[in-house]
């Protein structure tokens, strides 16, 4: 393993020296992702603009043994971009030109480091757009995206990044390039464009990804409808399922966290109901009226006190803009945030969320809850002080049972923030040893010396039995009779 000043050399030897960075001031931007609790110094952080100086620094890395972690913008939430203490931040922020967009094939091709929402805003004079849509779009990266297989408000109806994605370039840990996936409708031999997306940059550098572009809906209108109670809420959205109705939005939020978006962004969001939800339909003008009459109804039937339809344009962006805004709200109310983002069955969402009420008084902390209800992805935010150790063990007790019940229910453990550091106790939980065993030869497969972001996702059999000391009884995973996923 090479010290500081020999990577800075070895890299320093084809990188200007702007783009090798060691410095403490210059290293601090990059101690941490979105999970600010969890920080780290990188050694060094190299800033390539160019596929071949990625070649060379994993190349380079490679021959001395040093550890590289892959970044994109930042926002993550898991700490998947975490950096090594003693190896290489890789940041591909420069990475931000858009290839090509193609409108009759309706593909986007762009390096990894276009925003999220910028693709969208390229598609747009063709009258495309690009359908998964995280909460951070303005500032997440597409190479982010494919690594934690991000999925966004309208993921029920248009899918995560997994089934927007057709192709990848990039890089092995060797330098070994590597393309995945296509232009066409199927590609030879396995199918590892579906293991590389997720796998939160742990088998390859992404340098170039080739998205499918979507015609922009017709018409599009959403339903706000409150609820007396969170349970009553949460029947609701396993009823509009069980209807046939596939909204192309379906997100619900609990009194706390519609009071501080509220305050924040003016959505008009009803600030007496215990719960709301965002029940959104797009497609033709006359098939989304079809489809509002029909959830209007379904709603009623669950109990909805009261319901709002957007009227226009303006009124449906200004509802959503509270859902997206939800997250930087809670800076106002709470030094920092824990943000979970587990997935349960839908019809378990009134008991789980009950489940999160009774944490809140035994940890005494604040958790407000903000979600894709349609799939029953959750993602409670549990508000504390970074700067008080107890609050943080308390945080990360209460996540960690908030993630559990998860599984205990049926549910996993993420669904589109990743593993990364935050959860990787929870991987114990989640899987058997033998399947832990699995997902570590897929990574040698791709990474023999395991340099390409070490210590994330897939915890060690020794990590977890260390876990089960505290957490397993009789020698056995808790909820052996789960089915694993």
């Amino acid at each position: 393993m090479g010290s500081r000043l020999s990577v800075v050399s070895a890299l320093r030897g084809f990188l200007p020296a702007r783009a090798v960075l060691h410095e403490e001031e210059d290293t601090r931007p990059y101690e941490c992702d979105g999970l600010t609790a969890y920080r780290q110094l990188p050694m060094v952080v190299a800033l390539p603009e160019t596929e071949e100086q990625v070649r060379k620094i994993l190349q380079t890395c490679h021959a001395m043994g040093v550890s590289v972690v892959p970044r994109g913008a930042g926002t993550g939430l898991s700490g998947g971009a975490l950096p090594p203490g003693d190896g290489v931040l890789l940041s591909m922020a420069k990475f931000m030109r858009a290839v090509r967009v193609d409108p009759l094939a309706r593909v986007a091709v762009v390096q990894p480091g276009v925003r999220n929402a910028a693709i969208s805003e390229l598609a747009s004079p063709h009258g495309l757009y690009y359908a998964p849509d995280p909460s951070s779009q303005i500032a997440c990266s597409i190479g982010g995206n494919v690594a934690e297989n991000s999925g966004g408000v309208h993921c029920l109806k248009y899918g995560l990044t997994l089934h927007n994605v057709l192709g990848l370039r990039g890089f092995t840990i060797e330098g070994e390039a590597i393309a995945l996936g296509g232009e066409a409708l199927d590609a030879p031999g396995y199918d590892l464009l579906a293991l590389a997306i997720g796998s939160e940059g742990m088998l390859v550098v992404v340098t170039e990804v080739t998205v499918k572009l979507l015609p922009r809906p017709q018409s599009a209108r959403v339903i706000m409808a409150s609820f007396a109670d969170v349970e009553k809420a949460g029947d609701a959205v396993a009823k509009i399922i069980a209807a046939g109705i596939i909204p192309a939005g379906l997100e619900m939020m609990d009194k706390p966290a519609t009071r501080a978006v509220e305050e924040f962004v003016g959505a008009g969001y009803d600030l007496e109901a215990a719960a709301i939800l965002l029940c959104e339909s797009d497609g033709a003008s006359e098939e989304v009226e079809d489809e509002i009459a029909r959830m209007k109804a379904v709603l009623e039937g669950a109990g909805a006190t009261r319901m709002t339809v957007s009227r226009d344009e303006a009124e449906r962006l200004r509802f959503w803009s509270g859902r997206k805004a939800a997250f930087p709200a809670m800076g106002r109310i709470s030094p920092d945030y824990y943000c979970m983002d587990g997935t349960i069955p839908r019809k378990r969402l009134g008991e789980v969320l009950n489940f999160i009420a009774a944490l809140e008084k035994k940890y005494g902390l604040r958790c407000p809850n903000v979600f894709h209800a349609g799939d029953g992805n959750l993602h409670p935010l549990i508000l504390f002080d970074a700067n008080n150790p107890d609050e943080l063990d308390r945080t990360e007790r209460f996540a960690a049972e908030v993630l559990e019940k998860c599984v205990a229910v049926g549910g996993t453990i993420t669904g589109e923030h990743g593993v990364g550091v935050e959860k990787i106790n929870q991987m114990c939980v989640q899987f058997r040893p033998d399947e832990l065993e699995l997902f570590h030869a897929v990574k040698r497969a791709f990474d023999p010396a395991g340099l390409l972001n070490p210590g994330k996702a897939v915890p060690t059999l020794a990590r977890c039995a260390e876990y089960g000391r505290m957490h397993v009884h009789g020698g056995k995973l808790p909820h052996a009779d789960l089915p694993r996923f």
